[in-house]
């Protein structure tokens, strides 16, 4: 969290909405980054940090539920989306790929500054992700923002689900995730006992990621637990 008043990330291409919430927000003494693309959004969430997000799910160029599963990969902070999408199954969705709340445009003042209160009140009480989207371990360097990985030999090409679990094993470096923990975030809900899945998962990585797969470096197994990604060497 920022030292001084909360620093809020607009993501709004809608010049009217956009106009009302710098208003709204700033009147209450927040600072204001704006953006009106879901790639400037992610630009400025990763160089800025903000305190909490505001989003459109109607970007021009990319969805706003595909943002936040973006911003999932490397961020915890607290979005709030405003979206004229009001059917119950646009919540669910927002609301299971990481987004924290959802108004549904239009919206009065008093509840979206209620929400904002309560998402910005939430953050302050949990220990959050620092925010950056790049990671490094001895070779092992990985850009989540930018989906790009290089070892000792130079960039590596992952496939989608190799991307994603190497991912987790980032957000959670040096801790013991559990075969369960790793199959729920990268598989879904129902896999807790597909660990056949992560075997072969991780010898993908290993052999795409390590100079000796046979003696990993990194991507350490926790016998009869789990894996973890080393954090420091």
């Amino acid at each position: 969290m920022s030292e001084t008043s909360p620093v809020i990330l607009v993501i709004e291409d809608d010049p009217a909405i956009q106009k009302f919430l710098r208003v709204t927000l700033t009147s209450q003494g927040h600072q204001l980054i704006e953006a009106k693309t879901g790639k400037a959004g992610l630009l400025e969430a990763a160089s800025r940090q903000p305190d909490l997000v505001i989003l459109d799910l109607g970007l021009p160029d990319m969805d706003g539920v595909e943002l936040v599963k973006q911003l999932r990969e490397w961020s915890a902070v607290p979005v709030i989306v405003v979206s004229a999408r009001g059917k119950e199954q646009d919540k669910i969705v927002a609301l299971d790929a990481g987004a924290d709340d959802y108004l549904t445009k239009p919206f009065n003042v008093g509840e979206l500054m209620a929400r904002v209160r309560v998402a910005l009140r939430h953050a302050a009480t949990v220990d959050a992700d620092t925010g950056d989207p790049t990671f490094t371990v001895g070779a092992l360097h990985v850009d989540l923002l930018h989906r790009r990985v290089s070892g000792a030999g130079g960039e590596v090409h992952l496939t989608p689900n190799e991307f994603k679990l190497l991912a987790v094993l980032v957000k959670h470096a040096g801790m013991v995730m559990t075969h369960r923990q790793l199959l729920k975030e990268v598989w879904g809900p129902g896999t807790g006992n597909e660990t056949h899945y992560l075997r072969v998962y991780m010898n993908q990585l290993r052999q795409k990621l390590e100079q000796d797969p046979a003696r990993p470096r990194y991507l350490l197994t926790e016998p009869g637990v789990g894996y973890r990604l080393l954090a420091e060497v």
